[in-house]
């Protein structure tokens, strides 16, 4: 057998340095090989558009406000003790005023009480105030080249 075929080697291992006699036959072994590989393609664009719009519209808004009236009540009543210089009876407040009167023996007179009558008014006002809204549509444009779908 001739070297250059022995079991363990081939003739494209290494280089031979015997000739190749006119009998031997090179049959040559071919391999084929994939290479992938990607591209981007532009299949169609899209637009998008958004609109901004306003409109009036009329609310009634809940206005509070409070009103205090003051009425002074003449007492002019001699008291032994003084009474509580502020109270309560319901919402209005009571303060005391006391003065002092000389007589043959000094006691205390209620010249007036103050009630005081705190009120919650509410009310409605119209009011005018805008409102917006955005709307958005989206257009599908094919790309450069390319039919519109039908």
């Amino acid at each position: 057998m001739d070297p250059a075929f022995s079991p363990d080697s081939s003739p494209f291992d290494k280089p031979s340095t015997e000739p190749i006699s006119e009998n031997t036959i090179l049959i040559p072994v071919i391999e084929e090989q994939v290479r992938i590989s990607k591209r981007v393609v532009e299949t169609g664009r899209v637009l998008i558009a958004k609109q901004v719009t306003e409109h009036q519209e009329h609310i009634n808004i809940p206005v509070s406000h409070d009103e205090v009236s003051v009425e002074r009540i003449l007492i002019n009543r001699y008291v032994d003790t003084p009474p509580e210089a502020m109270r309560y009876e319901g919402d209005t407040m009571i303060i005391s005023v006391l003065e002092e009167v000389v007589v043959v023996e000094k006691r205390l007179m209620l010249v007036e009480e103050i009630h005081v009558t705190k009120r919650q008014i509410q009310t409605e006002e119209m009011q005018q105030i805008t409102l917006r809204k955005e709307d958005v549509t989206v257009t599908r444009q094919p790309a450069p080249g390319e039919e519109q779908p039908s």
